[in-house]
C-alpha cells in the first residue's frame, strides 16, 4: 500500500494533482488544511483490494515476537511495528535455533505437554518444529479471527440503469398527469364558454322567432303547462312547418305526439298469448292493485285454473296478505318467494299455467337492490316480461330516473297508474315518448277490475292539453327566451333523435 501526500494552495489544485498522479479512480483518505495549504492523502485504486483483504503472505512477513521454547515464560515483546505505509523489516531468522538440546520438546508427542501456541504464530513454522507430529488445530486460530473482510459490493451498472429508468418514467408520468390536469381545466373552461355562447345565441334566436312567429310562443306555453319538457317542446317547435297559424300549429303538435306514442292495440298480447309477467316499479306506485286488476281480466277470459299469482313482497307488512285476499276472491292460489332460487322453483312448478303474474317488491329507483331484482327476474329460468308502473303524479325528472333504473336488459312495456290523481299527464307522456316505451294500460282508480283501461293515444294527448290554456298564461314572454336558452344543443339529446315529426 502506497499512500501519497499532495499539497496545494486550494482544494481544486490539490485534487488536480491527485488526478494527474493517480488517475480519476484514486481514493481520497483525508483532506485537511495544514499551515495555510490543503493537504490530501490519496491511495491508488489498485491498492484498495490489498487494503480491504490483506494477503496471508503480508501477515507472515510481519515481524513476530520471539518465543523461548526452553522456558514457560514468554519472550520479551518485539519492537513496535513500523507505519503501515512503510515497508516492514525482515523478521529475525528463527530456523537456526537448536531444538535438539531442549528437553521439553519431547513432550510434543503427548497432547498434555504440547507447548502453548503463540497467537501470532499458531503453526510454529518458524520455530524449527516441522519434523514434529502435527497437533490438533485450535478451535479459534488467529487466521480464523483475522479472516479477510468481505469485499465491498461491486458497482452494479444494471441496477443503476434500472433506477435511472424508473426515475425517468416517474418524471414522465408526473409531467403527463400535470399536462392532463391542465388540459382538463382548459377543456372545462372551453365547454363553459361554449355553453354560455350557445345560451346567449339561443336567447337571441328565440327572441327573434317570438317576434316573427308569435303563434310558436303560444304553442310553447301550452306544452309547458301540459307538463311536457322544455327540450321536447323546443324540438317540436323548431321542426314545425312554416306558414301555420296557432290552431294549425297546435293540431300539428298533437298529431306528432300521438304518432310517437306507442300503445297496445288490444289485450291479445297479454291475455290470449299468456306468459310470465312481472310488475315492477317504486314503492306506492300501485303494483299490487294493478296485478289484481290484470288477474281479474285473465280469470274472466280463461278461468281461475289458468292463472297463478306470485309475490316477492316479504318485507312490507301485510304486502303479501293484500294479494292473498285478491287471490282468494278470484279463486287463484298465491305463491310467496324470497329469492331467485324460490322463484325458479315456483316457475318450474307453474309452467303449465297459461298466465303467471308476479308482484315484486317496491323500492326506490336509487336503491341498489333494484339491480338485484332485475337480475333475479332475468335469472329465473323463464321468459319473464317486465311491465313498469309509472306514477302519473311524478315529475319528469323522477320518471326518467325510474325508467333508467328499471330498464335493465329491456322492458316489455309500461302501465300508467294514478291518472285520476294527476293534475297533468304531459310529464309521463313525455317520458314514454322519449324512452320509446310501449304503453299497455292506464289505471285511473282503485276499483278491481273496472279502473284499468287500454291506452288510447288520441285520448291521452287530448287529455294532456285539456284545460291548460289558463295555466299557460303563467309563462310570460320575457321568461320564454331564458327557458329556451338553458336547453343547450338539442342535437346532442339522443332521446329526441328518434322522435318522428313527419
Amino acid at each position: 500500500m502506497n499512500v501519497k501526500k499532495f499539497t496545494a494552495p486550494t482544494s481544486r489544485e490539490a485534487l488536480r494533482k491527485v488526478r494527474e498522479a493517480l488517475g480519476p479512480d484514486a481514493v481520497i483518505l483525508s483532506n485537511r488544511p495544514v499551515d495555510g495549504v490543503v493537504e490530501i492523502l490519496a491511495l491508488d485504486n489498485d491498492d484498495v483490494a490489498s487494503l480491504a483483504s490483506p494477503s496471508m503472505a503480508s501477515e507472515m512477513d510481519a515481524p513476530r515476537p520471539q518465543l523461548n521454547v526452553h522456558a514457560d515464560v514468554p519472550a520479551a515483546p518485539a519492537a513496535p511495528a513500523p507505519r503501515a505505509f512503510q515497508e516492514a523489516p525482515a523478521a529475525p531468522a528463527m530456523r537456526s535455533f537448536d531444538t535438539s538440546s531442549a528437553p521439553a520438546m519431547r513432550s510434543f508427542d503427548a497432547p498434555a505437554a504440547a507447548p502453548a501456541r503463540h497467537p501470532l504464530n499458531p503453526s510454529n513454522a518458524f520455530l524449527g518444529l516441522d519434523d514434529l507430529p502435527a497437533a490438533a488445530p485450535a478451535p479459534h486460530t488467529y487466521a480464523e479471527r483475522r479472516a479477510p473482510a468481505p469485499e465491498a459490493p461491486a458497482f452494479d451498472m444494471a441496477a443503476m440503469t434500472a433506477m435511472m429508468s424508473a426515475a425517468i418514467a416517474q418524471a414522465k408520468e408526473s409531467a403527463a398527469n400535470a399536462a392532463a390536469a391542465e388540459m382538463n381545466g382548459m377543456m372545462s373552461e372551453l365547454r363553459a364558454m361554449r355553453g354560455m355562447m350557445e345560451s346567449q345565441l339561443a336567447e337571441l334566436s328565440w327572441s327573434g322567432t317570438q317576434q316573427r312567429e308569435p303563434h310558436k310562443a303560444g304553442v310553447l306555453r301550452e306544452m309547458l303547462a301540459a307538463g311536457f319538457s322544455a327540450s321536447l317542446a323546443r324540438y317540436l317547435i323548431d321542426k314545425m312547418p312554416a306558414g301555420k297559424d296557432a290552431a294549425e300549429s297546435m293540431r300539428w303538435v298533437k298529431t306528432v305526439l300521438a304518432r310517437n306514442l306507442v300503445t297496445m292495440a288490444d289485450e291479445d298480447a297479454i291475455l290470449d298469448r299468456g306468459g310470465v309477467f312481472a310488475l315492477v316499479g317504486p314503492t306506492g306506485v300501485g303494483k299490487t292493485t294493478t296485478t289484481a286488476k290484470l288477474a281479474a281480466r285473465c280469470v274472466m277470459r280463461h278461468g281461475a285454473d289458468k292463472l297463478a299469482l306470485i309475490t316477492t313482497d316479504a318485507y312490507r307488512i301485510g304486502g303479501h296478505e293484500q294479494l292473498r285476499i285478491y287471490g282468494k276472491i278470484l279463486g287463484v292460489m298465491v305463491h310467496s318467494v324470497k329469492d331467485e332460487a324460490d322463484l325458479r322453483i315456483a316457475l318450474k312448478e307453474l309452467r303449465n299455467k297459461h298466465t303467471v303474474l308476479i308482484d315484486t317488491i317496491g323500492m326506490s329507483q336509487r336503491d341498489q337492490m333494484v339491480t338485484e331484482q332485475v337480475a333475479m327476474l332475468a335469472g329465473s329460468g323463464a321468459d319473464v316480461k317486465r311491465l313498469l308502473c309509472l306514477n302519473a303524479t311524478a315529475t319528469n325528472e323522477t320518471l326518467n330516473e325510474v325508467v333508467r333504473a328499471y330498464q335493465g336488459s329491456g322492458l316489455a312495456g309500461c302501465i300508467m297508474t294514478k291518472m285520476d290523481e294527476a293534475a297533468s299527464i304531459g310529464n309521463v307522456l313525455d317520458v314514454i315518448i322519449r324512452q320509446k316505451l310501449n304503453l299497455h294500460y292506464i289505471s285511473n282508480g282503485q276499483r278491481v277490475p273496472e279502473d284499468l283501461h287500454l291506452a288510447d293515444r288520441a285520448m291521452l294527448v287530448d287529455r294532456a292539453f285539456r284545460g291548460k290554456r289558463d295555466a299557460a298564461a303563467q309563462f310570460s314572454d320575457a321568461d320564454l327566451p331564458l327557458m329556451m336558452a338553458g336547453l343547450g344543443n338539442l342535437n346532442n339529446d339522443r332521446s329526441l333523435r328518434e322522435v318522428y315529426v313527419g
